[in-house]
């Protein structure tokens, strides 16, 4: 399965497409395909027939995935895009760190 970069949770930037420098929280990952759901971003219309869940049809507005390469996360320090990398902690806790400033990232 391939891995991907970002977590739930994590604050990420758009740098391509059609919502390229929105930033928005992940939603959702999606590993087995590599995508990520974006809030706010790649907004789509998705057309609803009345059912239990949904009393009430009509065009419903959501989040549609996009591809995870296509997102980079933001340091919640240096409030800046930035790559990743892995160190290990005294206690042997394997973590991610800010390429930038170094902090260390949840």
């Amino acid at each position: 399965m391939p891995k991907v970069h970002v977590r739930k949770g994590d604050t990420v930037l758009v740098i391509t497409g059609k919502y390229a420098g929105k930033k928005g929280k992940v939603l959702e990952v999606q590993p087995d395909k590599s995508r990520v759901v974006v809030e706010g971003v790649n907004i789509i219309k998705r057309h609803t027939r009345p059912n239990q869940k949904l009393m009430q049809g009509g065009i419903l507005e959501r989040e549609a995935p996009i591809h995870s390469s296509n997102v980079m996360l933001v340091c919640s320090k240096c409030d800046k895009p930035t790559r990743i990398a892995k160190k290990f902690l005294e206690d042997g806790k394997k973590v991610r760190v800010c390429k930038k400033c170094g902090e260390v990232l949840s």
